[in-house]
């Protein structure tokens, strides 16, 4: 199973694939989709709409995982990144893929067992689940990996309920 974690912005998009081997887990590429802060909005998202595209293209993933909007004080930002949180949902529902969502607060219980964790707790398990000797940087592309892992969690987890169910 192979499966996008995003974590959704206008200036800079983090993005993840991830292979589930097994019972292992396996990075295939990740990264983060910058834009020009001077551009206009729309173009910005034009821009990110035709990257994720083209990822999409090349590493053809399975289904598709994206962080919910959270509460923000700056309504601006807030509204940009609900606008590309959808161009990237877009992406993913044109392919037909898998999508799943979740908060902050889920992708850390996810992780590490505690939905308040902090950002180095996060980090240090999305390393240790896919092997990497450090933490990827800008954040948000940890956090698209970290988004990545929680989609193969939860998509293992129905797996299980469905079949407990028969």
């Amino acid at each position: 199973m192979r499966i996008m974690g995003i974590d959704p912005g206008t200036a800079l998009m983090g993005y993840g694939i991830v292979d589930e081997e097994g019972t292992r887990l396996r990075p295939v590429t990740y990264g983060a989709l910058r834009t020009e802060a001077g551009q206009p909005l729309a173009l910005r998202l034009v821009q990110l709409y035709g990257e994720l595209n083209r990822l999409m293209d090349e590493y053809q993933p399975e289904a598709f995982a994206i962080e919910e909007l959270f509460f923000s004080k700056n309504v601006t930002s807030a509204l940009a990144v609900g606008q590309a949180r959808g161009i990237a949902l877009l992406a993913a529902a044109k392919r037909e893929l898998e999508i799943f969502e979740f908060n902050p607060m889920q992708v850390k219980l996810s992780l590490t067992g505690e939905g308040r964790a902090q950002k180095e707790q996060v980090s240090f398990m999305v390393c240790r689940l896919l092997g990497l000797a450090k933490s990827p940087r800008p954040d948000d592309v940890t956090d698209a990996l970290a988004i990545a892992i929680c989609g193969l969690h939860r998509r293992t987890a129905s797996r299980w309920m469905e079949a407990a169910e028969k």
